[in-house]
């Protein structure tokens, strides 16, 4: 059940991020389910290896570099994924930060709906 949940607020995120970000395109909600796997599946298994071959420059930047790296996740994804269209590397970008306060924040509300 937690899987399904989690692939739903996902899935809300991407969707959210659609409409708050100019140039980041999702055809519907259901291209939004299939990039939140994709995203899901690259996450686990390509962003370690990414975050670890970049933890130089992380450093140097105060962080600030992962959003770079959410941001090449997340191409790869929209590359993958017909139906997901990003403008620009800028774009990508700004998606990425836009998609990590969303999905923070709806992973937050869930927790809070979880305890009462």
């Amino acid at each position: 059940m937690h899987l399904i949940i989690s692939l739903l607020l996902n899935s809300l995120a991407l969707f959210l991020t659609d409409k708050l970000v100019p140039g980041f395109e999702i055809k519907d909600f259901w291209t939004a389910m299939l990039l939140a796997i994709i995203l899901g599946f690259l996450n686990t298994f390509i962003k370690p290896l990414l975050v670890l071959l970049t933890a130089p420059l992380t450093i140097i930047t105060l962080g600030l570099f992962i959003f770079v790296v959410n941001a090449i996740v997340l191409g790869i994804a929209a590359y993958i994924v017909p139906g997901v269209t990003i403008d620009s590397p800028f774009m990508a970008i700004i998606a990425a930060i836009v998609l990590s306060f969303i999905s923070t924040a709806l992973s937050l509300l869930a927790r809070d709906l979880k305890k009462k």
